[in-house]
C-alpha cells in the first residue's frame, strides 16, 4: 500500500481451535452471529454481497474477495458508499488450543474520523468473541471499547 492509505491494526486471541474461528468469518450462518449475512457465489476474484446487520437501516454491499487461504489468511475488498473500497486483511494463527486473528484494515485516506472506524472494528471483533463462545454479543448503543488503542 501506499501513503494515500492508513492502516488500522488489532489483534485478538480466541480460545476457540483455527478452524471454527475461519467457520465464523466466512460461513454465512455463522457470520449472522456477529456481523452480518451474505449472498453470492464465493471465490477469489469473485463478488458477494454482505449485509452487516449490526447496524441500522444498511444495504448490502459488494464484498470482492481478494485473497483466500482456509483456515489461515482472508482479503476482501468492502464497498462503501462514495469512498474507495475499504480492504480488510485478517490473519489467523493457532496458539495452543486457541487462535490469533490480527486484522489489519487499509483505509484510503478520507475526512473520515479513523477513531470512529476503529471503534467499529473494535466492536464487531468483541461481538465475533462473545459468538464464539456462546455469549451475548454487544451492542452498539452501549459498547465502550476496552481501548482505541491498536
Amino acid at each position: 500500500m501506499d501513503n494515500d492509505v492508513t492502516r488500522l491494526e488489532l489483534r485478538r486471541e480466541y480460545p476457540d481451535p483455527i478452524e471454527d474461528v475461519w467457520s465464523a468469518l466466512t460461513e454465512s450462518d455463522r457470520m449472522a452471529r456477529w456481523i452480518g449475512t451474505w449472498t453470492g457465489e464465493a471465490g477469489v476474484g469473485k463478488t458477494i454481497m454482505l449485509l452487516m446487520t449490526a447496524e441500522k437501516e444498511t444495504e448490502p454491499g459488494p464484498a470482492v474477495i481478494r485473497e483466500c487461504d482456509p483456515p489461515k489468511h482472508l482479503v476482501v475488498d468492502l464497498g462503501v458508499t462514495d469512498q474507495p473500497a475499504w480492504r480488510v486483511e485478517v490473519t489467523l494463527t493457532p496458539r495452543g488450543d486457541g487462535t490469533v486473528l490480527d486484522f489489519v484494515h487499509h483505509l484510503p485516506k478520507t475526512d473520515w474520523d479513523t477513531s470512529d472506524i476503529l471503534k467499529g472494528w473494535h466492536f464487531y471483533l468483541d461481538r465475533l468473541g462473545a459468538s464464539l463462545v456462546g455469549e451475548p454479543v454487544p451492542e452498539w448503543d452501549t459498547y465502550t471499547p476496552p481501548s482505541l488503542d491498536t
